[in-house]
């Protein structure tokens, strides 16, 4: 941070004397609640903290490479369980989170990869059984636990949810031993013919996978269109439902190229690719994911690698599973699905929503234009230029309420990392301030804010994916603990979950104001200003969604101080700050004054 902010301009919020918390709610009360009205705290139970040993290896032995566990090697089990996630809800609430999104419980296969490169299913990506929780992080009971707990607490429950593929069993002959085994398209590889234009004829009569009836994949029996496809007998029923152990239910085409045709028919980095486009399968899924709201009377989804699956197989499952949570008394179930880019492009996000019927999707065009103008130095503009796409969406602006936003997740890497590596020159003192700055835009702008566990601790990650999964319990992963954390001279040798931490009390604070203020849940939102050529000052209006009264939120994403005048309703004559500092008097009707300091944020509200 610049060293002279306090005195060039007024000083930056001042951070709340405790940590908010929610007062029980009823479930009927929690059920009540849109799915904007939510502020998410994304885990994975595996790294977050462990509350009992005895399940760290699964049942399945002391060997690493069996049960996958090696707390020391990053991609590997730590040990946390879904008992730790109950043992820490006073800290998740404590943070002002409403809702907790979970990476996949689902039964995964513990090790997968070839000799010498092996990894473990700590993430839940790669599931064999569908119907249970992993051993790793506990049993069904313990998951029905977490939920009634969360449930008594005023809480929700958002399972992480895949129909794209499962984990790797299908093997080819053609690439054992770790060999790749390549992309093999349609037009090359037809489903008549076995192994490519000049094969064997096989599958008589199938028209296509675009023909997407029971009685024309009913004709698709041979799956040795691409590959000469087989199931290692050890692994021959690992799969339940049972259904899911027959390779006709796959693609069977080799690694995706992550484009063209393969995007969405291709093996997910030698994942079983599930052929979606058969009715089986959609049927399966539907049951499959039912049973969970069924059975443990869950709050929503989020859905894994969305974009890897044709829009027909979500335009049917989210609709029935909407119709499911309604018949077990859920009337606001949440879907949101995953269409990652590193783009500023809310025009991919968009189409995803209209074609395939998901009810939102995770913003990632927002965590974008965070980052660039935050955290690499871009024009305030690109955030108005975000917004302005609102309209693409299926139903407008009213969608982009209900689409989560966040800075970083368990892919990607962390937002304090974004900042870190795009102004290297920054010290701690501005790397901190701006990612205070970008948790104020996160929890005040249009969206449902996503926290990513970590973050509130200061976590800054060296990388993505395997990197970016620290341990919240004391880690012995010694690239986790070499970390340099924001705001603390701790490491993550030691359990980092402390209510102290200047992140954590700023987001809980923020939280505890979003919560308490509809117009920053429900409320219409509108660009007042933004720097056009460099950084400096973003300003926004969002409306109580019932009498219309203004909340005003100002942003500098640069290093000098800002005085200015923006344009407001000429009804709001008077505000009170909500965070930082405003002015109280509008200056005339339509204009006040406004002060920030470097990195600065203030949100007023008009009086009503």
């Amino acid at each position: 941070m610049v060293a002279n902010a306090k005195a060039a301009a007024p000083a930056r919020p001042a951070r709340p004397s405790a940590a908010p918390s929610l007062a029980p709610s009823s479930l009927a009360t929690v059920r009540a609640r849109l799915p904007e009205d939510e502020v998410i705290y994304f885990l994975l139970p595996d790294r977050f903290d462990n509350a009992d040993p005895a399940n760290d290896r699964g049942g399945y032995g002391p060997d690493r490479l069996a049960s996958g566990y090696d707390p020391t090697a990053k991609g590997f089990y730590h040990g946390g369980d879904l008992k730790g996630v109950i043992r820490r809800l006073d800290y998740i609430q404590g943070l002002g989170a409403t809702a907790i999104w979970l990476t996949p419980i689902f039964v995964n296969k513990p090790v997968q990869g070839p000799r010498g490169d092996e990894s473990a299913g700590y993430h839940g990506y790669w599931i064999t059984d569908f119907t249970h929780v992993d051993p790793h992080l506990g049993t069904d009971a313990d998951f029905k636990a977490l939920v009634d707990a969360a449930h008594a607490r005023g809480m929700k429950v958002y399972m992480d949810v895949i129909g794209n593929h499962t984990a790797d069993v299908i093997q080819y002959a053609e690439c054992q031993h770790g060999e790749r085994c390549d992309y093999r398209s349609r037009a090359d590889y037809p489903y008549q013919r076995r192994g490519g234009i000049g094969g064997k004829p096989i599958n008589p009569g199938f028209a296509g996978d675009q023909v997407m009836t029971a009685s024309n994949f009913a004709k698709l029996t041979d799956p040795d269109y691409a590959y000469t496809v087989f199931v290692p007998p050890a692994e021959a029923h690992v799969k339940k439902p049972e259904w899911l152990n027959d390779p006709i239910y796959y693609h069977n085409r080799g690694n995706s190229a992550f484009k063209g045709e393969s995007s969405t028919m291709g093996d997910f980095s030698g994942l079983d690719d599930l052929a979606t486009e058969n009715p089986r399968v959609v049927r399966g899924m539907i049951d499959i994911y039912g049973a969970w709201i069924d059975r443990f009377g869950i709050d929503g989804f989020r859905v894994d690698t969305e974009q890897h699956v044709n829009p027909e197989f979500w335009a049917q499952w989210a609709p029935a599973m909407v119709a499911r949570a309604r018949a077990r008394g859920i009337p606001h179930f949440t879907i949101f699905g995953e269409n990652a880019t590193d783009q500023m492009d809310p025009g991919k996000t968009a189409t995803r929503n209209k074609l395939d019927k998901m009810p939102s999707i995770l913003d990632f065009p927002f965590g974008v234009a965070v980052i660039d103008t935050v955290g690499r130095g871009a024009p305030a503009s690109e955030l108005a230029r975000l917004f302005s796409m609102d309209a693409l969406y299926q139903d407008g602006e009213a969608t982009a309420r209900t689409n989560p936003t966040f800075l970083g997740n368990h892919d990607a890497g962390r937002f304090s990392m974004f900042v870190t590596q795009g102004l290297p020159k920054a010290d701690a003192d501005e790397r901190l301030a701006r990612v205070e700055l970008g948790y104020a835009m996160l929890l005040t702008l249009r969206g449902v804010p996503t926290i990513y566990y970590g973050d509130e601790q200061g976590f800054v990650s060296a990388g993505g994916d395997q990197a970016a999964r620290e341990d919240m319990f004391g880690s012995r992963t010694k690239l986790y603990n070499d970390e340099k954390l924001l705001g603390t001279t701790a490491t993550t040798a030691t359990a980092r979950f402390d209510p102290n931490h200047p992140l954590y009390r700023l987001i809980g604070e923020l939280a505890r104001i979003r919560v308490a203020t509809p117009a920053l849940r429900r409320g219409r939102q509108v660009t007042r200003y933004a720097e056009q050529d460099k950084p400096g000052l973003f300003a926004v209006s969002r409306f109580d969604p019932t009498d219309g009264h203004e909340v005003l939120m100002l942003f500098n994403t640069s290093t000098a101080p800002i005085t200015a005048n923006v344009e407001v309703e000429v009804a709001s004559r008077a505000f009170r700050p909500l965070a930082g500092q405003c002015a109280p008097t509008a200056q005339a009707p339509g204009s006040v004054r406004v002060a920030l300091a470097p990195l600065g944020f203030a949100v007023c509200e008009a009086a009503k």
